[in-house]
């Protein structure tokens, strides 16, 4: 995504809106590769059937904590692991989804009056 510079005019709305849509849908694929890579991991590694998976990886995603009593030592530190996985991933996606915004906000105050759309 290239945003413009300093000495460029401020983006159209339209522009802007593009780049929202874009930064969700990175962050939209990302969750999901998350998610993906939890509920594999509790399937496989802590022996959960995947409705009992998919609950525990989107509770840990969300910060929401543990559901289910962890089997193995295992499948412990798998969920410590994925517990730090899950916050990273939270703060990526927060920036991720806030460029834009940040970005068009910056912009628009280093700006001349007269280049305002």
């Amino acid at each position: 995504m290239r945003f413009e510079r300093m000495y460029e005019r401020l983006a159209p709305r339209k522009v802007f809106f593009k780049r929202v849509a874009a930064s969700l849908g990175i962050s939209l694929g990302l969750v999901s590769a998350a998610l993906l890579f939890g509920v594999a991991g509790y399937h496989w590694i802590a022996q959960f059937g995947w409705v009992d998976s998919f609950l525990e990886a989107s509770m840990i995603l969300g910060g929401m904590g543990p559901v289910n009593q962890l089997p193995t030592d295992a499948a412990k530190v798998f969920a410590s692991l994925y517990a730090l996985f899950s916050g990273l991933v939270l703060i990526v996606l927060m920036g991720i989804m806030l460029t834009p915004v940040a970005h068009r906000l910056m912009h628009k105050f280093h700006v001349d009056e007269k280049d305002v759309d």
